[in-house]
């Protein structure tokens, strides 16, 4: 199967799912929150049956029959045994087979807001969702979330190559839990590191179901185009689509922690967002016209050369640069007349980088630039030059750009 040329080869940071989400010893009982449990619990389905109102509540996991395994949670640290009574809860949250302990734990560790995805997929003779569904479920995830990371980067119809390095680098915290039967999946993104990516996941959702609900009943696509600011993108358009395609149609919630509270200017995000099989050819439409439309970026850029290729030995040809500094692209490809090429092997020869001038194209997701002039070589001392030609080495294994046989515009 061919990657789709807007997406990126190297592994996201949610590609490796996680079982260990919580320290050896689990949450601390000094540094929880009973308030802050007792609403994880809640929001996981854990049910309350009597305790003392006041003092203490008891709850049991989901579905548990009556006189099965109970925590006594302590409403408020106001009482002397309340950090023995959060101990003793943690130790059975730890110990507990119901699913949703595990999930509790990682909200009480690291304060995360919960982003959780369903699809309606059918059952496999287990009970359990197919090995591809699974996948297709981890695969738009992994999409959807970088597509909330990149728009808290930037708005843009269409973000191609751009930002993804800084993007990826703000989901590295994130946690994703494992999958019961295939159809859920739940990410925990610290609030630390992460809120505003998850914010503007949730104002872009809402966002295209509204542009969604529009296109479906005008036939028109004006409401995708205002959507940008919020967050929307052929990116999160593409990771719908493939959250949705091949089930009966799918969903996502958002919870926030607890222990942060709701963010200004969002609702408490309970009610999950949700797209049919009927919605997709809105979606398609409304990508398509993203790239189409997103305009080229004038840039001057200065970068290593790292591949030179023309046809014969004199004339035009084509270098490949990694990107130093003038635009968030990992490298980019640019076709130069005779003499900007022969400058551009006098650098490549010299270990020192070069400048040019051109526009950053949309078509390939802002990885060829055209119009290029004003190509010089930009001098450095020995100790840079000794730098850029390990990186140079070191950049030939680099897996955000692939090689000639990943690369049909090569």
């Amino acid at each position: 199967m061919n990657r789709p040329h807007d997406e990126t080869v190297r592994p996201h940071p949610l590609h490796e799912l996680r079982d260990d989400w919580h320290t050896a010893h689990g949450p601390n009982p000094a540094q929880v929150d009973p308030v802050v449990l007792g609403a994880l619990l809640a929001r996981h389905g854990w049910e309350r049956r009597g305790g003392a109102p006041g003092r203490y509540a008891r709850w049991t996991p989901p579905g548990a029959p009556t006189g099965s395994t109970s925590l006594l949670v302590p409403e408020n640290r106001s009482f002397p045994d309340c950090e023995d009574l959060l101990g003793e809860a943690l130790t059975a949250l730890a110990r507990s087979a119901a699913p949703s302990a595990q999930d509790v734990l990682v909200g009480l560790t690291v304060p995360s807001d919960e982003i959780r995805w369903w699809r309606d997929v059918h059952e496999g003779p287990s009970g359990a969702a197919s090995w591809i569904a699974q996948e297709q479920l981890r695969s738009a995830a992994r999409q959807m979330m970088m597509a909330g990371a990149l728009a808290a980067r930037g708005r843009a119809g269409y973000h191609g190559a751009r930002h993804r390095r800084g993007a990826r680098a703000s989901l590295a915290g994130v946690l994703v839990g494992p999958a019961p039967g295939g159809r859920t999946l739940t990410a925990f993104v610290p609030v630390a590191q992460g809120r505003a990516v998850t914010v503007l996941l949730h104002q872009a959702l809402l966002a295209a179901r509204e542009a969604t609900d529009y296109q479906r009943a005008t036939g028109r696509l004006e409401a995708f185009d205002a959507a940008v600011r919020l967050g929307v993108s052929r990116e999160l358009t593409e990771a719908v689509i493939a959250l949705v395609r091949g089930s009966e149609g799918a969903r996502i919630a958002l919870a926030w922690s607890p222990a942060a509270g709701v963010p200004d200017g969002c609702g408490p995000g309970r009610d999950p967002v949700e797209f049919s099989p009927g919605d997709l050819p809105a979606l398609r439409a409304a990508g398509a016209r993203y790239l189409h439309d997103e305009p080229p970026m004038p840039v001057r850029l200065t970068g290593t050369v790292v591949r030179m290729r023309r046809p014969g030995p004199r004339g035009a040809g084509t270098v490949r640069l990694r990107v130093l500094t003038g635009a968030d692209v990992p490298h980019v490809r640019v076709a130069l007349e005779e003499d900007s090429y022969r400058t551009a092997g006098q650098a490549h020869l010299t270990g020192q980088p070069i400048r040019v001038v051109g526009r950053l194209e949309s078509r390939g997701g802002f990885r060829r630039l055209t119009d290029a002039c004003d190509v010089v070589t930009v001098p450095v001392d020995d100790a840079e030059r000794d730098r850029l030609m390990k990186a140079l080495k070191a950049s030939r294994d680099d897996q955000d750009f692939p090689g000639d046989g990943g690369d049909p515009d090569d």
